[in-house]
């Protein structure tokens, strides 16, 4: 079947848009910026934007489902490493988590970000927001169940909170001496839960 040019042109344009959305959300917040400079940044006419987004609401959840994704396809890449147990998996979601939070232009956690501007439990962008937070540690809960099924939902508990430590310190403090101590608490998290007897 071959493709149109109205096929592939919309979506260019609407890559377009995401990854300026994506750039200027990240780097400055999501409600200081209108549309209008996302447009004139993005090079593509108003048109085009509603075409793709009937509103901003829209480019924002576009926004974090990007994210989202691209979290998942690194847990992915790290279960599909063909890692010998399910705590060097955990290892290498942490040494990911680790290279975010020392990349150039860091500004924390996106997610915590954007609920910290929208508040409101019942808004779509909070709860797109509970949604992958709810699935990150579903993942981690499933990992630390297959090391040891006793206690595993509060270790994970344990390694999110480590994580969101090191997301908010990690834009604050020296990246790399953050990345360390995340790193440590991580690996005494897999000791001690590997450790607990069974009840």
């Amino acid at each position: 079947m071959a493709r149109s040019e109205t096929g592939v042109r919309p979506s260019e344009a609407r890559e377009r848009l995401l990854n300026t959305a994506t750039r200027i959300f990240y780097g400055e917040g999501i409600h200081s910026v209108g549309v209008d400079r996302i447009i004139a940044e993005a090079k593509v006419t108003r048109a085009t934007f509603y075409r793709h987004f009937p509103g901003k609401e829209d480019l924002v959840l576009a926004y974090l489902q990007a994210a989202d994704q691209a979290i998942r396809d690194r847990v992915g890449t790290a279960f599909a490493a063909g890692l010998p147990a399910p705590d060097d998996v955990l290892r290498a979601v942490a040494e990911s988590i680790a290279g975010d939070i020392q990349s150039a232009g860091f500004r924390g956690c996106a997610f915590l970000n954007a609920v910290a501007e929208y508040p409101d439990p019942d808004h779509p962008v909070h709860q797109a927001v509970l949604a992958h937070r709810q699935w990150f540690l579903d993942t981690i809960s499933t990992l630390l169940a297959s090391i040891q099924e006793a206690e595993a939902e509060p270790a994970a508990q344990h390694f999110v909170m480590l994580r969101d430590g090191a997301m908010a310190a990690g834009c604050l403090f020296d990246p790399v001496l953050i990345c360390e101590t995340f790193l440590r608490g991580v690996e005494g998290l897999i000791r001690t839960h590997a450790a607990r007897q069974p009840s």
